[in-house]
């Protein structure tokens, strides 16, 4: 692999040969309809819409788009099930279909991985490492507790809730649908789940694994459309608990619906990250810390590293540091198992990315980019800094959702911690020291929901995540997980 210090024999010319994932083993369809009720459905007004694979721009799949009459008929087929065979279920014959489904997704791994980087437009080595592994995870973590209840709050008696209504983002596409779906089927829940519009395979694969499992039919419906199909959820009588991942915008609007209804809701939304370097850190540590929280995902996580804050007396080698290991960044085909960073997930991203760098520089920002080569087709953006920013800057304030990290000095641990806490988002951060006195410290006085301490971008299903201001309301992952899908009684 190519670093830093033998970044000059590899701008001479040293080229990676090419080692593409093969996917000739993907059994995909051409077109996809609803799965309602255990079965694949067409939408009742009959409208479809592309998915593309965003590195190439080609279609890949022509996909159902459900009205509200489709999102009616899911519901009531959710609560048929719920009232009928998954209610009646013991829990420990629920947690046995969880685990089916966890056995399943592993045995399916590989095509897994390969779709989602086809549809979504990241590295195959993120779909494979992390995003299937991680949601395959999360589904035997909460199968594990459908049947312990009594021990995840004790004292209290936990009931379902009924319908849940589930909402997911296109960053994260299979992950997010575990992150819903386990633990509302875990505590005896039904649902109704809609995946992003750009990216709808690998949930619409979930659900053939679903079928596969041999889950009751509606327990667990996948539908797919646009904003209006998920607005159709959220404000759906029958619906009892909506749970969403998305932009702080789309979250407002959901809880002003939900205000004065008896639904549960949990929102995890926007983020601008605050990773902070003392001059006391390992800092060629902190500098790969920062290329995997920003780069090495597009900067397409809600947790990602957008903010870096370093101590002044290390902060020109760290710029520098950094920017050589830009440099050794490819960007390119996701499903090449070379490829660090893959393709933005739509047009439309890549153009409020765009627009995000042209503000950035009329703010003051100076603006570095990798010099790598991007192909010619498909949506690209090259890692990027900006130093020379302040507070005020929008580039600093607002979640960009792109591989642009914003870089400023501190002085001192008061001034790093106001600067990391000045921001309307609160959802993750991370600190570098080798002290570790600051990290408590720091991670006390950080208002976010997760920090990680000389690391970044770790998660686990047994640990919790959300955050707090406009990065949402309640959390996720973990037994905090459970508690958004029950009502404790006495």
């Amino acid at each position: 692999m190519a670093t830093p210090e033998n970044k000059l024999a590899f701008d001479g010319g040293w080229e990676y040969d090419p080692a593409p994932e093969g996917v000739e083993h993907i059994r995909a369809k051409k077109r996809y309809g609803l799965y309602i009720g255990g079965k694949f459905v067409a939408a009742e007004k009959g409208r479809t819409f592309d998915t593309i694979n965003p590195a190439t721009e080609e279609k890949l799949a022509r996909v159902a788009q459900a009205s509200e009459l489709d999102v009616d008929k899911a519901v009531k087929a959710a609560r048929k099930a719920y009232t009928g065979p998954w209610g009646r279920m013991k829990a420990s014959e629920r947690g046995k279909y969880i685990f089916r489904i966890a056995r399943i997704m592993q045995e399916r791994a590989r095509e897994f991985a390969a779709i989602e980087s086809l549809d979504g437009g990241k590295p195959i080595r993120e779909s494979r490492d992390v995003d299937v592994p991680l949601a395959a995870a999360h589904f035997f973590y909460y199968a594990g507790w459908a049947d312990k209840l009594e021990y995840a709050f004790p004292g209290r008696k936990a009931k379902s809730l009924g319908v849940a209504g589930q909402v997911i983002p296109w960053n994260f596409p299979l992950l997010m649908a575990a992150w819903k779906l386990a633990p509302a089927l875990a505590c005896g829940n039904t649902a109704v789940l809609k995946p992003a519009e750009t990216t709808p395979l690998t949930a619409l694969k979930l659900a053939e694994v679903i079928a596969d499992a041999d889950l009751p039919p509606g327990v667990v419906n996948i539908i797919t459309g646009a904003g209006d199909t998920g607005a159709a959820i959220v404000n759906h009588p029958g619906v009892d608990k909506v749970a969403f991942t998305g932009s702080t915008g789309v979250g407002r609007i959901i809880q002003k619906a939900l205000a004065g209804t008896n639904k549960k809701y949990t929102l995890e939304l926007g983020g601008k990250a605050a990773n902070i370097i003392f001059a006391d850190a390992a800092i060629d540590q902190a500098v790969e810390g920062i290329v995997n929280g920003i780069f090495f995902n597009q900067g397409h996580v809600c947790c990602a590293g957008s903010r870096l804050f370093v101590q002044e007396a290390v902060a020109e080698e760290v710029i520098q540091k950094l920017k050589d290991r830009m440099e050794t960044l490819i960007v390119g085909d996701p499903l090449d198992k070379n490829t660090d960073i893959g393709a933005i997930n739509s047009s439309m991203q890549l153009e409020k990315i765009q627009s995000y760098l042209e503000i950035g520089q009329q703010e003051g920002g100076t603006m570095h980019q990798s010099s790598c080569s991007v192909p010619e087709t498909g949506y690209w953006c090259r890692p990027t800094i900006f130093t020379g920013v302040s507070q005020s800057n929008r580039v600093v304030q607002e979640e960009i959702f792109g591989p642009v990290l914003a870089i400023q000095t501190f002085r001192t641990f008061d001034e790093a911690l106001s600067k990391a806490n000045n921001t309307p988002y609160g959802l993750s951060g991370g600190v570098w020291t080798d002290k570790g006195a600051k990290i408590f410290k720091m991670t006390q006085s950080v208002r976010a929901g997760v920090v990680w301490a000389n690391t970044f971008n770790k998660f686990d299903p047994s640990s919790p995540f959300g955050g707090y201001k406009e990065s949402g309301v309640g959390r996720e992952g973990g037994l905090h997980g459970l508690d958004a899908y029950v009502k404790l009684g006495v």
